[in-house]
């Protein structure tokens, strides 16, 4: 796969075709470009759309033709049930190195512990979302490089970014693993292999089928940069007011965060303390014990009450 789809928009200062990229093969058609191959696969998705029978099947979106085809990407990603996917499984199995090895598996038995800090996994909110090197540990312990793994219930398809990432050696080190140069990862007694895995991925919910096919789709980094740079600077040109503050020297200073802190009371002595100047340990966490910065007094924070103001509110005709 190469470029990934772009929508053309009126405004074309904000979005353009993707440029031509370099040729390409899939499902045996040599292509001069990702755009032929499109081309090409959009045609065939017309003349699917036809059919009676395949507009019937269960879930079918509701849409127009060609509004399936713009948000479609063929044969990789379709708007719709995409009729290419006994094609890709007869293409990889084919490829796949014949083995006369017995499949056999231990159970998975370990824990799996990952934070939600991954960037892949932080690229767009999903509910129920998985981190991916989450998920490799059990697709590099149950299958092997090439073979099929189907995700029914993708969500926002971490598992088709996780099938990717167990061809990359220093994602599979990250978990812990130690890989030897033939590529053999040795792992409680099992010999797991180095390399992708194929995935397919499905679910009942449009807007999740198009996020995972852009999770796992390929793009071109440069115009990717290009776009998202001159899209930032318009919003900044048009927002930034937004988040401009008089700095020193009278100057516009850009502001990138506000912190909002309580306010408490000292029992002792009445200071103000404000909270996250100086009642923060160095994790930033909250400490179970406050100190006067005043008189130096030190107990439990719920000694400590919170400041408050109160004004009158004329629409509910009340103090507050």
């Amino acid at each position: 796969m190469s470029d990934n789809y772009s929508y053309v928009a009126e405004d074309e200062m904000l979005f353009s075709a993707s440029p031509k990229s370099e040729p390409e093969t899939c499902l045996g058609i040599h292509f001069e470009s990702s755009e032929d191959r499109r081309e090409y696969f959009r045609n065939e998705l017309r003349k699917k759309l036809k059919d009676p029978e395949f507009r019937a099947i269960e879930g079918f979106p509701i849409g127009d033709d060609e509004d399936i085809i713009a948000l479609s990407d063929p044969p990789y990603y379709c708007a719709c049930p995409n009729p290419w996917v006994p094609d890709f499984i007869r293409e990889w199995e084919s490829q796949k190195t014949p083995t006369t090895t017995p499949y056999k598996r231990e159970p998975f038995a370990a824990d799996v512990k990952e934070d939600k800090g991954d960037p892949l996994y932080n690229i767009h909110a999903y509910h129920t979302k998985v981190p991916p090197r989450a998920i490799m540990r059990y697709i590099l312990h149950y299958t092997e490089p090439g073979d099929v793994v189907l995700d029914g219930f993708c969500g926002s398809g971490m598992t088709g970014v996780a099938c990717q990432m167990c061809a990359d050696e220093g994602e599979i080190k990250s978990l812990g693993y130690s890989i030897s140069s033939n590529g053999i990862i040795e792992q409680d007694g099992n010999r797991l292999h180095v390399g992708e895995r194929k995935c397919i991925q499905g679910d009942l919910a449009p807007l999740a089928t198009f996020i995972a096919a852009n999770h796992n789709s390929a793009f071109n980094y440069d115009n990717f940069y290009q776009k998202a740079t001159r899209i930032l600077k318009q919003v900044r040109e048009e927002l930034g007011w937004m988040y401009s503050t008089i700095g020193l020297g009278n100057q516009k200073d850009r502001i990138n965060f506000t912190v909002w802190s309580d306010v408490v009371i000292c029992p002792n002595c009445g200071q103000e303390i404000v909270v996250f100047n100086d009642c923060l340990n160095e994790k930033l966490e909250i400490k179970k014990d406050f100190e006067c910065n005043k008189c130096h007094y030190c107990g439990e924070k719920s000694q400590f009450l919170r400041k408050t103001e109160t004004r009158y509110d004329e629409l509910l005709d009340r103090n507050v």
